[in-house]
């Protein structure tokens, strides 16, 4: 199969080309990024293509690319910087518009599109199947991008013989994202380090969030492609992570401290650029709902390896250790890092 990969060099991406290259099969494996990455594994060996989904001509410069595809994979989605709103929507609602708009020029038959839990409406401490309402959390930004770059892909269905398929995991970890979890939440100048030193963590004890691996998502991903499957699939693993989970894995002992006031103190830090971390994360984790992974389950035979608590153990080890992989966005961070 030829099969075209955005957002090749990030989380998931990186996890799905070990996953492919692990295979048996032997694919034709195009990645498109902003910034390619050396040819070192698991990037070697595929046709590397730089475009940025967010370019006013984006349409044009990825139909070439797409041509003669049997599915095109598309993970691109910008976190940071936060304080840049215009260009966050421009990658994840334009960007993804303009690369279902260029499978469909190019004759590609099947889209694969990385959507979120946090499509689904405010539902906290409810388990939601994929029928749940998809309205986002309001306070949000990228729930409120996730949620639009799904209703534009309503929209294109309608009149276009492209089938899409839609993923949406919890929180996606692995320890090789340390680094990059480290530039997205940490203020410059603070090593992730010093949070081996944490006596006290300060949440709000109604915590609950999905959770999943990042090589169960890349394996839920190959099972869709292979099998040309359609619609959305939640993915996560029960059960949530909850204060005592993050405490458990941090090694510090969790304190309630209730949400009104962490969403009071994120604000006010990040108004004044102290740190990168938008209150609307704050919204997000207190107000998305649980996830119900029946449907990939059942028709996808997906079986995931790892616990919830495995995975936020090993991604705060990567996030302390500062463990990085050898593309771009998962580069070793430094404290002096830039987020993008």
């Amino acid at each position: 199969m030829r099969l075209i990969i955005t957002g090749a060099t990030g989380n998931v991406g990186t996890a799905l080309l070990h996953r492919l290259r692990a295979g048996s099969e032997d694919h034709e494996l195009v990645g498109v990024a902003r910034r390619p990455p050396a040819q070192v594994p698991p990037y070697d060996g595929l046709q590397w293509h730089a475009i940025d989904v967010a370019h006013p001509d984006a349409v044009n410069l990825l139909r070439p690319v797409f041509e003669g595809a049997d599915a095109v994979i598309h993970l691109v989605w910008a976190f940071q910087p936060t304080h840049d709103r215009n260009y966050l929507r421009r990658v994840g609602v334009d960007g993804t518009l303009a690369v279902a708009t260029a499978a469909e020029a190019a004759g590609v038959a099947h889209l694969v599109h990385m959507s979120s839990g946090a499509v689904y409406s405010p539902a906290r401490g409810r388990t939601v199947d994929e029928s749940a309402p998809r309205e986002g959390v309001q306070g949000s930004v990228y729930s409120v991008d996730k949620a639009a770059a799904e209703a534009g892909l309503d929209a294109f269905e309608e009149d276009s013989s492209v089938v899409v398929a839609r993923v949406r995991p919890g929180f996606i970890g692995q320890q090789a994202a340390g680094s990059e979890l480290g530039r997205y939440t940490l203020p410059r100048g603070i090593p992730a380090g010093v949070l081996k030193f944490l006596p006290l963590l300060p949440l709000d004890r109604s915590l609950a969030i999905p959770a999943v691996h990042a090589d169960d998502v890349a394996d839920a991903l190959t099972k869709i492609v292979f099998e040309r499957a359609t619609g959305a699939y939640n993915l996560s693993v029960d059960p949530p992570l909850g204060t005592e989970e993050f405490g458990a894995a941090l090694h510090a002992r969790p304190v309630h401290v209730p949400r009104s006031l962490l969403a009071l103190l994120i604000d006010a830090t990040w108004r004044v650029h102290a740190q990168p971390i938008h209150r609307g994360w704050i919204d997000l984790a207190y107000s998305v709902p649980l996830l119900d992974s029946a449907r990939a389950r059942r028709e996808l035979h997906w079986e995931p390896r790892y616990s919830a608590q495995e995975t936020l153990d090993e991604a705060v080890r990567g996030f302390i250790g500062g463990d990085a992989g050898d593309s771009p966005v998962l580069r070793r961070r430094s404290p002096f890092d830039g987020t993008r």
